[in-house]
């Protein structure tokens, strides 16, 4: 899907350039995937002052949609990061099935489970791994990701999402500040933050800055063996979630097939799911009965 794409973003900055826009010079220096099938560009930009002759040189950063085989929307950022970290965000704001899983022996479960609608696939490994095998770990998941267009995040390990070619990291509450996080990830990465109470969640909502996640986990709605100790959250915290949409949120903990739609008349319309899609004889059948019981706004 990303070089199919790149291709359509180097012919669109060569019209640019054919046209002559605004005695512009670009040149395109690199493309990456911005996440729900959008594009981010570098682009080099040279201008000529037309009474002086003087050149100036910059980039900039340009997130790209596309409708078709066609450009519908390019959006142009002081930088590439700047670019990459907005279309890691719009895309979470536009997911609603959001899939954790431990490592795979192969990639036929997550391709599977992206096929059948899911936006999001974080990889999840609780035993204690050095940093060498999570990044093995996440070749697939970062492969199986770029080719869906969707987004890929790692949980807990901030210093590694560089090295695991991830879209950002999700932490918990027992995990260093959200800001330490950001710093240690990257610039351009989506920080996620776990929240299980209503105080937590209004703590996340009310922060600003570099404090403030971009995309929240409530619950967990029930209990579930993947957090073994956690007490149930209840559907009370979704409705109280359902106030407010920003950031985007994610109800979690035990939804499947049978009780998504309690979740979703509690007011969510984004869910984390695991056992749901892992364990399933068909697990694309099961992400998209999933992804048909979500609202699409």
């Amino acid at each position: 899907m990303l070089d199919a794409r790149a291709t359509l973003v180097a012919r669109y900055f060569d019209a640019f350039q054919a046209g002559e826009v605004g005695g512009v010079d670009w040149e395109l220096l690199r493309v990456s995937s911005g996440g729900a099938g959008r594009v981010v560009a570098e682009t080099g930009i040279r201008g000529r002052g037309s009474a002086t002759g003087l050149t100036t040189d910059a980039t900039a950063g340009w997130l790209i949609a596309f409708a078709g085989d066609l450009v519908s929307e390019a959006i142009m950022y002081e930088s590439f990061d700047e670019a990459l970290l907005a279309g890691r965000r719009r895309a979470f704001a536009e997911a609603r099935l959001y899939f954790v899983c431990d490592p795979v022996p192969d990639g036929r479960l997550l391709d599977a489970a992206l096929r059948g609608g899911v936006d999001v696939l974080q990889l999840r490994e609780k035993a204690p791994r050095c940093a060498e095998e999570l990044i093995s770990f996440s070749a697939q998941f970062a492969r199986a990701a770029g080719e869906h267009g969707a987004l890929f995040i790692l949980n807990d390990r901030p210093d590694l999402v560089e090295a695991c070619a991830a879209d950002g990291v999700h932490i918990g509450q027992d995990d260093e500040p959200v800001a330490v996080a950001r710093a240690r990830a990257g610039p351009a990465a989506v920080v996620g933050l776990s929240t299980h109470t209503p105080q937590q969640l209004d703590a996340a909502r009310s922060a600003s800055g570099d404090d403030r996640p971009d995309q929240i986990s409530v619950g967990p709605v029930w209990e579930t063996p993947t957090k073994e100790g956690r007490p149930a959250s209840g559907l009370k915290l979704v409705e109280h979630a359902a106030a407010d949409d920003d950031p985007p949120w994610f109800a979690i903990g035990g939804i499947d097939a049978s009780n998504v739609g309690e979740v979703v008349a509690a007011g969510a319309k984004r869910i984390v799911v695991v056992r749901a899609i892992r364990d399933a004889a068909d697990p694309e059948a099961a992400a998209r009965t999933l992804r048909a019981a979500l609202p699409e706004q």
